[in-house]
């Protein structure tokens, strides 16, 4: 056992004992929570709970745990990005081609992150019921809105932010894995994080065969095929549109 553990603790290259300054420790610490465990469950929240086990769907509609849930974690890891690009912003303690391109994929996802949470603030009104337009009164004018109606905004909104979301996602672990190797990080310290993600991937290919990526309008607004918006196919890859006389089995 112990023979097992000495490995573990070896560094990935086994260049010998290295001494890594606390502020690039630290910077890799916050990126793998940044990047590493926050933004794949904000992506699975995103994707998977649009409509939670327990919801009576799709009787009881619009439930916000995966909005709140995937805005504060992306939120989450910007500030952590930030925070840990702050750490390193004049370090010169690593140098070589490798360095370098891990600086450019680690400053490239903080500019995707940033420009997610901008993009968010771009997407249009909700509108339907829960959010009608409002006459100067307070009374309800209409239910029109950029996602109620599906409008050319929020299509565009949504192929952006999905295509600009999974590349960041890809990014992020390319980013990651190199920053390890970068700082010789030691063997469980990759052996811990691929076990995660091959854990993410195993929960994500088990959510999508029991049809858990629910198309968002329906999640939202129910199954009534002459809503504005239902007839406009969903953005995106292996979502599930229901029929209106489907009923969930408790």
């Amino acid at each position: 056992m112990s023979e097992v553990v000495d490995w573990l603790l070896l560094p990935l290259i086994n260049l010998g004992e290295r001494t890594i300054p606390a502020n690039i420790a630290w910077h890799g610490r916050i990126m793998v929570l940044a990047w590493g465990v926050a933004m794949p469950i904000a992506l699975l929240l995103a994707r998977y709970y649009k409509v939670t086990p327990r919801q009576n769907w799709p009787q009881e509609l619009d439930n916000r745990f995966w909005w709140d849930g995937h805005r504060l974690l992306n939120y989450a890891t910007v500030a952590f990005s930030i925070a840990a690009a702050s750490l390193v912003w004049s370090t010169t303690y690593y140098s070589g081609a490798a360095r370098d391109l891990h600086a450019c994929l680690g400053w490239s996802i903080v500019f995707l992150g940033i420009l997610q949470i901008i993009g968010g603030q771009l997407r249009g009104t909700k509108g339907g019921p829960t959010a009608p337009r409002l006459n100067a009164d307070g009374s309800v004018l209409d239910l029109q809105g950029d996602h109620y109606d599906m409008s050319p905004r929020r299509r565009v909104f949504e192929r952006i932010h999905k295509t600009l979301g999974y590349a960041a996602l890809v990014i992020s672990i390319t980013a990651l894995v190199l920053g390890m190797w970068v700082a010789n990080a030691p063997r469980w310290m990759f052996l811990v994080l691929a076990t995660w993600w091959l854990s993410l991937i195993l929960i994500a290919l088990k959510l999508q065969r029991d049809g858990r990526c629910i198309d968002t309008y329906q999640a939202i607004w129910g199954l009534d095929p002459n809503l504005p918006g239902a007839r406009v196919e969903p953005t995106g890859w292996g979502i599930r549109r229901l029929p209106a006389d489907f009923q969930k089995s408790q």
